[in-house]
């Protein structure tokens, strides 16, 4: 992957088109984008973060050992389901006990080792294993089949699969025997698959034994006094700018694509959001109901423990608003993360005045658009009056945009905030060239946060990523003459109904503020004589009611006629992803199926 050549090119998601070589941009941000003082203000869309805080130049590995030195009798971890705690001291000393282990199966650095499960302190422990010895962690989606789960393992050459016993009633090792049949005959716990040639171990949590698997407790007690000597001698080794982590994004355009990151790219990222969260001045505890194993969780969240000394609060394996609230109450949590959809399950919690959350203040709201309407209760009901709201992709470690908790009300609910230390970002238009401010075009980023790199896939890179390093989101945005950053709405999801461009955020944010909505989505769904039109799906508040033609009425007073949506659906939930992101896609699949769309054809 290091000696492929970058070729401009650009994403069949887009239209828009990158700057045609590095010499026109580098003219055009001379003459045009010289940097300029907080009080000026900017004529184009092209703006960064300040950079007067140094990036750290440090692994994972290194950092964990500095915090356990520091504060070794700190609380780092808390599950309230399990009742499972570690201070840094045992975080460390557990971590270290697992990657000796994985030494001991002959796992050396650089090979790729999955996670599969999960909110569980195993799971914390085997992201700070890997990074002491160098192993790449695998982040595998708890919600995966088999078929997927036999890509991620096969695309990226898993030579180890950590996996929980099951989510949700799916029994993993049914799964996995599923793929591996070879695990009956299988003795020594030395793995020999037609399927997954390079797989050559299962460790399963738990205290259950499975045919042809290794009992994660039993590779806690594998490593030597020589893998623990190993594994302290090669942090003088280890260097940040390697690859220690595989996340996989979404697969809803294609097979999932696994984006490489460094200890640089995720070490940094998780510094700077502590940073813009004064985690560094004040004792920190998140509540973190948001799922490990994607960056949220792991890089806002985990990682925080080093890079901030933070204390990580996990309510539940899964999501649960009622045990989320009752964690955040229980371990006096000053700070909450989650998705929309999380926090407006909390806060239409039947007990919810029930839990006392005073000591919250701050937390990050990310992973989809926030509803206005919801921020601001989030603000006034939960007390997070410093609560801040994050922007980013798995590609960019993630956050590239994120709000002050000082900033005004508004920016706070309105953008995304401006641009996070050390991360350029500009918005082009469909020829590529920069746009004037407060003009929607595509949103680009540059900085220490971009991924090396798609595992394996030189030309999905190139598509993404110019000969510049500037990193196309794929996203509609704005930037203001101050430098804040608004979303406007994926290019995918652009909804283009009779020529007209409409914007599914503007629609979602206006429909929300109607007392009686719970929460909304809105596609496009195939017309054959406007090429597309509006379908909005509706949730209901507890004890309301409402009809389409209130919708509709509602609408028009507050919209453009061309916006108002033309199909009003009453529904009882969204589908969702495992970290609480509403799917899109499956929407408009089952709009198109239920109104029989599925003959039109796209203009």
């Amino acid at each position: 992957m290091k000696n492929f050549r970058f070729i401009i090119k650009y994403s069949p998601l887009s239209k828009f088109k990158p700057l045609r070589n590095l010499d026109d941009s580098a003219a055009i941000l001379g003459k045009r984008f010289l940097s300029t003082s907080s009080t000026d203000k900017l004529q184009w869309s092209y703006t960064q973060g300040p950079g007067d805080v140094p990036l750290l130049g440090a692994t994972i590995g290194q950092l964990l050992q500095q915090r356990a030195e520091r504060h070794p009798d700190k609380t780092a971890v808390v599950f309230s389901g399990s009742g499972d705690r570690l201070t840094f001291s045992e975080l460390l000393e557990q971590a270290d006990q697992l990657a000796a282990g994985l030494l001991s199966l002959g796992v050396k650095k650089g090979d790729r080792v999955g996670i599969w499960g999960p909110n569980m302190m195993e799971w914390v422990v085997t992201q700070y294993a890997t990074a002491r010895a160098g192993i790449i962690l695998v982040n595998i989606n708890p919600q995966y089949r088999p078929e997927e789960l036999e890509f991620t393992l096969n695309k990226v050459g898993c030579k180890v699969l950590i996996a929980a016993e099951e989510f949700k009633r799916q029994s993993y090792y049914e799964t996995l025997f599923y793929l591996v049949p070879e695990l009956a005959a299988t003795k020594t716990g030395q793995i020999h698959s037609h399927l997954l040639p390079h797989l050559k171990h299962i460790i399963m949590m738990g205290n259950n034994s499975y045919s042809g698997t290794i009992k994660y407790n039993e590779l806690m007690k594998a490593g030597t006094n020589k893998d623990r000597t190993e594994i302290q001698n090669l942090q003088t080794k280890h260097q940040f700018d390697e690859p220690i982590n595989i996340q996989f994004t979404s697969g809803t355009t294609g097979n999932p694509k696994g984006a490489t990151l460094s200890h640089h790219n995720i070490v940094n990222n998780s510094y700077f959001v502590a940073k813009r969260l004064n985690y560094d001045k004040e004792d920190t505890r998140i509540c973190m109901p948001v799922p490990l194993y994607h960056c949220f969780g792991m890089v806002l969240g985990s990682l925080c423990n080093v890079t901030a000394g933070s204390t990580c609060v996990y309510p539940s394996q899964t999501f649960d608003a009622g045990a989320t609230l009752k964690a955040a109450a229980e371990e006096k949590c000053t700070s909450m993360y989650g998705v929309p959809t999380m926090f407006i399950d909390m806060l239409n919690h039947h007990d919810f005045d029930t839990f006392d959350l005073s000591s919250l203040y701050t937390g990050v709201m990310a992973g989809s658009p926030c509803p206005i309407e919801t921020l601001r209760q989030v603000i006034s009901r939960m007390n997070m009056d410093r609560v801040t709201v994050c922007y980013g992709l798995t590609e960019t470690s993630p956050v590239t945009h994120q709000s002050l908790p000082t900033d005004e009300p508004e920016k706070r609910v309105t953008t995304v905030g401006q641009p996070q230390s050390h991360v350029e970002c500009k918005v082009i238009g469909e020829n590529g060239d920069i746009c004037s401010v407060n003009t929607p075009g595509e949103l680009c980023t540059r900085g220490y946060n971009t991924m090396l790199y798609y595992w394996d896939e030189p030309s999905k890179t190139q598509e993404v990523i110019a000969i510049d390093r500037w990193f196309h989101t794929g996203d509609i945005a704005e930037i203001d003459e101050s430098g804040f950053c608004k979303i406007v709405g994926r290019i995918k999801d652009l909804i283009i109904r009779g020529g007209e461009n409409v914007y599914p955020t503007e629609i979602e944010q206006t429909i929300y503020k109607h007392l009686k909505i719970k929460d909304v989505q809105v596609v496009g769904v195939p017309d054959e004589r406007l090429g597309e039109e509006i379908c909005a799906w509706i949730q209901v508040k507890e004890n309301q009611s409402v009809t389409e033609e209130e919708i509709k009425s509602y609408c028009k007073e507050k919209l453009a006629r061309f916006k108002v949506p033309k199909y009003i659906a009453i529904v009882d939930e969204f589908p969702l992803t495992v970290t609480g992101k509403v799917q899109k896609f499956k929407i408009r699949e089952i709009a198109m199926e239920k109104l029989r769309l599925e003959h039109i054809r796209p203009h």
